[in-house]
């Protein structure tokens, strides 16, 4: 027996929540089911046990979904193959010609995202759009979806005035994503959340950064709740994929129904993986934060530093949002700064930090992760639009591993000095 679900604390949830015996055998672990497709009793009882198909659902896949939705507070989460195909799912249906631009290369798939704007957005929609994202979802917008005749504002989303002046009548996406990827300025979701709903319009948030621990978008009015499960989910830098979380029944079942004409359903095995790593997810994040934290005072009093971010900062210039937003007591595990001399000793830090700081992209393992976005996660965003939200060639991205806060801050030093 189990209490009630819904009625675990988060902890709890990560370990039990949508998880079960196995029936045949009693195994404590969800097998991982790698069958393209399930014997059906008869014509009659299609479909009685609920699978037919491994890129409509699979049973590994969904004990996930089941998951993540007692997570969020949901009434159905859709995994996907990566975080970018979820947020296209959320998007767009009929074509018209446009002169497409020329996109440029990425390391990473685009599919959670993709099906999000896919599944609410059709030709001639518009959509609202952070100025401040994930490389990714800037570039779905302007390469993809553009393509197809919806047209996106982007907009300072620290402001939810600025949300509210660039809606129009034909709005019917407003993506938010809070702590943005990489500057971390937060959205005030309540307030965006009703913004959005004056105007009739769903409102789709990337919470990545914050994980359900620390921030639960559907109980801020939020209508979709977006992750990489790649990140922190993870954990481990094992996996890549993504989830969305829907508020009603009606809105998980548009994602189910566009993630099956995609076919970017999550693999059984990620599911299984994700599964396990998840488990640990708080320990680690209250691990992560806190080295964040220690990371970003010792950059504070350093004297090659120019600029340190971090939302548990006194210094961050949203800290009052983030007491009030963020739960759990944290603030991530994520901080970026600059140092003096511009982007050049920015870009020597990187080259030259040793470990157990990793130069390469992701975030959100148990690794301490070094990035430089300009050259890396946001590369396909215009020059000018990464410096109108402060991307300069020498920010540099740190993401907290649970390594000792000590051997994090000694290898930073070290870098520092040699500066």
């Amino acid at each position: 027996g189990s209490l009630t679900p819904g009625r675990f604390t988060q902890d709890t949830a990560l370990v039990h929540a949508g998880v079960a015996p196995d029936a045949a055998t009693g195994g404590i672990l969800t097998p991982i089911h790698q069958s393209t497709t399930f014997v059906q009793e008869s014509i009659d009882a299609y479909m009685a046990k609920g699978y037919s198909y491994s890129r409509t659902t699979n049973p590994t896949v969904a004990v996930l979904e089941a998951k993540v939705a007692e997570l969020e507070g949901a009434a159905g989460s859709c995994c996907f193959a990566t975080g970018m195909a979820a947020t296209a799912t959320a998007g767009a249906r009929e074509p018209r010609a446009a002169a497409p631009r020329r996109a440029r290369p990425t390391r990473r798939s685009m599919c959670a995202q993709v099906t999000v704007m896919s599944a609410f957005l059709s030709q001639g929609d518009h959509c609202v759009l952070t100025d401040c994202s994930y490389g990714g979802t800037n570039r779905a917008a302007r390469e993809l979806f553009g393509k197809f005749g919806v047209e996106f504002s982007f907009v300072d989303f620290r402001d939810a005035d600025a949300v509210a002046a660039a809606c129009r009548p034909n709005t019917k996406l407003v993506f938010s994503e809070t702590p943005a990827n990489p500057t971390l300025t937060l959205t005030d979701l309540a307030a965006v959340s009703a913004v959005a709903r004056a105007r009739g319009a769903l409102h789709c948030c990337d919470a990545t950064f914050a994980t359900p621990l620390m921030l639960r978008p559907l109980a801020l009015g939020c209508d979709l709740s977006l992750h990489s499960t790649t990140k922190y989910f993870d954990g481990h830098n094992m996996t890549v994929g993504g989830v969305v979380s829907a508020k009603t029944a009606a809105l998980a079942e548009r994602l189910h129904f566009w993630r099956n004409v995609h076919g970017n359903i999550m693999a059984p095995h990620t599911a299984f993986l994700t599964l396990q790593s998840s488990k640990t997810m708080g320990v680690r994040c209250r691990a992560q934060a806190a080295n964040a934290l220690k990371v970003a005072t010792f950059l504070e009093t350093h004297p090659k530093v120019a600029r340190v971010v971090y939302p548990g900062l006194a210094s961050f210039p949203q800290a009052e949002l983030a007491a009030r937003q963020h739960a759990g007591g944290f603030h991530g595990g994520m901080l970026w700064c600059e140092v003096k001399g511009g982007s050049a000793a920015g870009r020597r830090l990187m080259d030259t930090c040793q470990r157990p700081w990793s130069l390469c992209e992701n975030l959100g393992a148990v690794e301490s992760i070094i990035t430089c976005p300009s050259v890396m996660t946001h590369a396909n965003m215009l020059p000018e639009d990464r410096l109108k939200v402060g991307i300069t060639d020498g920010f540099i991205r740190l993401s907290c591993g649970v390594e000792d806060a000590g051997d994090l801050v000694r290898a930073l030093k070290i870098a520092l000095d040699a500066l």
